[in-house]
C-alpha cells in the first residue's frame, strides 16, 4: 500500500497525516497497519526510526474512536481500552507526543503512569475515564495490586521496545499484566532487534501472531555512513579530537558519544569540558531531574555535544542529531544498532564514527558481514614439529650421533628414530642408591604444626641475674669514674 487512505482509516487521522506532512507509510507501516486494524497479534521487528510509534498509534486511535462514535465511549474511571507497555519514562513521553498529535482531532484521551514520576501523580492521572494508557511495567503493576486501575475493558495492549523492556527484567511483570487484561486482547509487539528474552515471549505470548521482519531489521540504515577510525595504543582522545574538528552543517544536527559504563561517560565528559567543549551527560544513577534538563539542552540546540550510556541509545528519539561517535564500542551487535539508529531516523542522513580498537574487530566484521579470523603465531616454524633425521641430518663428516637435548623434540618419533632405549624405573629404593638419594624435607599437613615449626624462637629470661664480679678489673678509662662523688651527678 503505497498510502495511508488505502488502509481505510478515519478521515479526522488522514487529515491529521496530511496537516504533517505524512503522506507515503514506511515499509513496517504497510504491511503490519492493515494487519492490526483486522485484530490480528503482530510482532514486528524494524530498525529504529522506521516509525513504528505510528504503525501501531494510527490503528488504536481508529479503533477507539470508531467505539465511540456508534454510541460505545468510556465511562469507568481507570479503566483503559488500550494500554501502550515501554521501558521507560523518556520513551513513554516520546510516544505520548506522537499521540497528542491526533488527539486534537479525535478528543481520545491519554494518560500516563511511567516510571520516575511519583505514585501520587501517576494514581492523579488514571483517577478519571480515559482510553489510553502509557504505562511502565513496574508502576503498572503497582497499581494493580492497590486495585487503583482495572484492565477489564482493554482491547489491544501494545510492547513497545521490547528487547530493552524485556532486558531489564521486566518478563514476571509483563506476564502478570497480560493475565490481568480479557483472554481476547488483542496483542502487538515492536522492537528493534530479537534478545533472547524477546524470542522467549514471542514463544509464549505471540505463538500465533504475525512476525513481519523489514529488510532492513538488524541492519543499519541506508542513508547512514559509517566511518570507522582505528586506535593506537588504546589512546583515543587524540582520535575523538579530530573527529570534533570536521563541523557539521548547520542544519545537521548534534553529536552523542555514547561509552559503555557510567564511568568512562563522565570521565569522557570531563575531558570535553577541560578541552574546552562544552557537553552534557545522560546516563542512569543521576538526577532525574538534571537528566531530563540536559536532554531538553541537546534538544534545543543550546549544547551539541551529549555523552551518553546505552540510556540513550534506545527508543530516545531527538531530532536532528546528526552524528553518533562510538567512543567505546559495545559488545553486542544489537546495542551497536540501537546506537546508530539515534541519527539517520525517518529517511534523513547522519554519520556514525567508531573509535575502533584491537578487540572490536570481532564486531566490525560482523557489521560488514565478514568473518572473523583470530589471529594465530607462526605456522611456519621449524622447531614445532620438526624430524630430526629429516629436517636436521646428520653431518657427513661426523659420525656423531645426535643428541636430544630440548625435551620439545622428545616425541615418540624422534625418539624411536634415534634408538633411545627407556630405562627401566625401579619401584623400590634399593640400598646401593643411596648415596645419590637426596632426603626431602617431610611434609607437615597440619597448619598449627607449620607454623610452630617456622616462627622464630623467642629467648626466654635467665631466672637468676648475673652475679657482679667486684673482683674483676673494669677495662677502659677509669679516670672518669673515680672523679664522680656518689649521690651527685656529674655537673652539680
Amino acid at each position: 500500500m503505497n498510502s495511508f487512505t488505502d488502509f481505510g482509516l478515519l478521515r479526522t487521522l488522514i487529515n491529521t497525516l496530511k496537516e504533517n506532512g505524512i503522506q507515503k507509510p514506511t515499509e513496517i507501516q504497510a504491511q503490519a497497519i492493515p494487519l492490526i486494524m483486522s485484530k490480528q497479534s503482530v510482532v514486528g521487528v524494524s530498525e529504529t526510526g522506521s516509525g513504528k510509534t505510528l504503525t501501531y498509534a494510527l490503528p488504536i486511535l481508529h479503533a477507539l474512536k470508531s467505539l465511540e462514535d456508534d454510541g460505545n465511549p468510556v465511562t469507568e474511571n481507570a479503566s483503559p481500552r488500550a494500554v501502550i507497555m515501554v521501558p521507560t519514562r523518556e520513551l513513554g513521553e516520546q510516544v505520548a507526543k506522537v499521540f497528542k498529535i491526533f488527539t486534537h482531532g479525535t478528543r481520545l484521551r491519554v494518560r500516563p503512569a511511567l516510571g520516575g514520576m511519583s505514585f501520587e501523580q501517576a494514581r492523579r492521572n488514571i483517577s478519571s475515564p480515559f482510553e489510553i494508557l502509557l504505562a511502565t511495567p513496574g508502576r503498572l503493576v503497582q497499581l494493580l495490586e492497590k486495585e487503583l486501575i482495572q484492565l477489564h475493558d482493554v482491547r489491544m495492549l501494545v510492547f513497545d521496545e521490547a528487547d530493552q523492556m524485556l532486558d531489564q527484567g521486566f518478563l514476571p511483570d509483563s506476564d502478570h499484566i497480560v493475565d490481568s487484561c480479557p483472554k481476547d486482547v488483542h496483542l502487538s509487539l515492536f522492537s528493534a532487534t530479537v534478545s533472547k528474552a524477546v524470542q522467549e515471549l514471542m514463544n509464549s505470548l505471540f505463538s500465533k501472531a504475525e512476525v513481519i521482519r523489514s529488510t532492513g531489521s538488524g541492519k543499519v540504515t541506508k542513508s547512514l555512513v559509517t566511518d570507522n577510525r582505528t586506535v593506537v595504543d588504546g589512546k583515543r582522545w587524540p582520535v575523538l579530537e579530530k573527529v570534533l574538528r570536521i563541523p557539521l552543517k548547520k542544519n545537521q544536527g548534534g553529536t552523542i558519544l555514547f561509552t559503555n559504563t557510567r564511568e568512562q561517560c563522565d570521565k569522557l565528559a570531563q575531558e570535553l569540558k577541560d578541552h574546552g567543549y562544552p557537553c552534557a551527560v545522560y546516563r542512569g544513577e543521576m538526577d532525574k531531574n538534571e537528566r531530563r534538563s540536559n536532554l531538553k539542552k541537546f534538544r534545543t540546540g543550546e549544547i551539541d555535544l551529549l555523552v551518553s550510556t546505552d540510556l540513550a541509545a534506545r527508543g530516545l528519539d531527538v531530532e536532528h542529531v546528526g552524528r553518533v561517535i562510538n567512543y567505546h564500542l559495545p559488545e553486542q551487535k544489537e546495542n551497536y544498532l540501537h546506537r546508530a539508529g539515534r541519527t539517520a531516523r525517518a529517511g534523513r542522513s547522519g554519520i556514525v564514527v567508531n573509535l575502533v580498537t584491537e578487540r572490536d574487530q570481532r564486531l566490525i566484521a560482523s557489521l560488514e558481514g565478514k568473518k572473523y579470523e583470530i589471529k594465530k603465531g607462526r605456522t611456519d616454524n621449524p622447531f614445532r614439529s620438526a624430524k630430526i633425521k629429516e629436517d636436521f641430518p646428520e653431518s657427513p663428516t661426523s659420525a656423531v650421533p645426535i643428541k636430544i637435548k630440548s625435551n620439545e623434540y622428545k616425541t615418540k618419533s624422534t625418539l624411536e628414530e634415534n634408538n633411545f632405549v627407556k630405562k627401566p624405573v625401579k619401584s623400590k629404593f634399593e640400598k646401593s642408591d643411596k648415596k645419590s638419594f637426596k632426603k626431602s624435607a617431610p611434609r607437615i599437613s597440619d597448619k598449627e604444626a607449620r607454623y610452630e615449626k617456622l616462627k622464630p624462637k623467642v629467648k626466654t629470661q635467665l631466672k637468676t641475674k648475673p652475679k657482679f664480679d667486684e673482683k674483676k678489673p673494669v677495662k677502659g678509662n677509669t679516670k672518669f669514674l673515680k672523679s664522680v662523688k656518689p649521690g651527685k651527678r656529674h655537673g652539680q
